[in-house]
């Protein structure tokens, strides 16, 4: 399987992208399918999930859609109607084939739906009998979930955020300061109702000093009068001179 996974990643097939979910655990890939030029999935980016079974390769990987797709031969669960991708009788999986051919013939399926083998009834009759109206929702599903910028797109580039920050975090990283703000907003929440409100300063020094003088007992306000204009020491009286 780490030789598939390389060869996926140095020589894939054509708008085929694919690499482990989580780093090193090559039971779990990620992929992507570049929509087809000159159809109505062009421009469109989709993601797949793909698992590899215990049994690998004498039974066929399971693979998936992550990004909604209107097509007849993929349901809105994401599953695919591909007979490599199913056991004989019934499929055509072979140990001699691989995740690489599974992701170019997903792709080729987005080229040239099947209708003849169609997973979802109605849109399986849009395409054969009503083509204008299948391509007009097909594109525009594209453009909704799988277009760069759209919003599908843009949770998918802030879960990759997430992961990347995930991993600084687990290696030591700016992550690591996060129990720290949990402490202080821990401490925060602890505080009684009203405890953080503390005494406001005034702009205005003079309105500050006759608001607290209005608000403070006549004792207070004597005693800051007389800190202001503080008492002149008692002069000694000269004493008389004896001749």
């Amino acid at each position: 399987m780490q030789r598939e996974v390389r060869m996926l990643q140095t020589d894939p097939p054509p708008g085929v992208w694919a690499a482990p979910k989580n780093g090193e655990r090559l039971t779990e890939l990620e992929a992507q399918i570049q929509g087809p030029k000159d159809t109505v999935y062009e421009g469109g980016l989709f993601r797949l999930s793909v698992d590899i079974p215990a049994r690998y390769p004498f039974e066929p990987p399971k693979v998936k859609f992550v990004t909604p797709i209107y097509h007849p031969n993929i349901d809105p669960e994401g599953r695919i109607c591909l007979d490599i991708l199913n056991m004989p009788p019934k499929g055509g999986w072979k140990p001699a084939l691989n995740v690489s051919t599974v992701l170019a013939s997903i792709g080729l399926l987005l080229e040239e739906p099947n209708p003849d083998d169609g997973l979802v009834t109605d849109i399986t009759a849009e395409f054969k009998h009503q083509r204008q109206v299948f391509d007009a929702k097909a594109r525009q599903w594209t453009q909704r979930h799988a277009m760069p910028g759209s919003r599908d797109a843009a949770a998918d580039a802030a879960g990759d955020g997430a992961k990347a920050a995930a991993a600084a975090g687990a290696g030591g990283g700016e992550a690591a300061e996060a129990p720290a703000g949990g402490e202080q907003q821990q401490q925060q929440q602890q505080q009684p109702a009203g405890a953080d409100e503390g005494p406001k300063e005034n702009s205005n020094p003079a309105a500050a000093g006759e608001g607290a003088a209005a608000g403070k007992p006549d004792q207070t306000v004597a005693g800051e009068q007389a800190a202001a204009h503080p008492a002149q020491p008692a002069k000694r009286p000269r004493l008389a001179l004896r001749k």
